[in-house]
């Protein structure tokens, strides 16, 4: 991780592996533009959790992009800069990672994604492929805090593994 003596925060992980995981999204065709299908599973997550916003998001080496989102606001971007955000660490740490008020959290309360969205809430987790690389993950987003536990955080991950295990079928051998 990177070090900001003057802020003193922590800021976004360096990323070793974003070489390889670009060569894979681009294999698998993903990552670079909107999918009807990640959008649709992005609207399936937010309902479930009862959360303003959801999305299935690509991690590159300096940016990241939502293939799937569903915002209440349309005209939100589906690109944002790597070092805005909290699914990058998700992709580095390759675990979950739930922060139920973002405010708790020094090192991670100063994103910038904090005041660009008034957020509070995330909840992330990796989709990681066949081959063991971390694509980018799947996440849950909400402007005041929240607490949903185990059950809900499990529920999550196993959708990421169904995402994952859909994603495993674009590959050339496997078409």
């Amino acid at each position: 991780m990177r070090y900001d003596p003057i802020g003193r925060l922590l800021l976004t992980p360096v990323d070793r592996g974003a070489p390889e995981r670009v060569r894979r999204l681009r294999l698998l065709g993903i990552g670079e533009h909107p999918e009807p299908a990640f959008d649709g599973f992005a609207l399936h997550l937010a309902q479930l959790a009862g959360a303003p916003y959801a999305m299935v998001n690509f991690i590159a080496e300096e940016r990241q992009f939502y293939a799937g989102l569903h915002t209440p606001a349309p005209e939100t971007g589906r690109s944002r800069d790597r070092d805005h955000g909290y699914c990058p660490h998700v992709v580095v740490r390759r675990r979950a990672l739930v922060l139920e008020d973002v405010r708790d959290f020094s090192r991670f309360a100063g994103n910038a994604i904090v005041e660009e969205t008034a957020l509070r809430f995330y909840l992330g987790v990796p989709l990681i492929d066949r081959t063991g690389i971390a694509l980018g993950t799947v996440c849950v987003v909400d402007t005041r805090p929240r607490h949903w536990g185990r059950a809900f955080l499990d529920t999550v991950k196993s959708l990421a593994t169904g995402l994952s295990e859909q994603i495993r079928l674009r590959e050339p051998d496997s078409i």
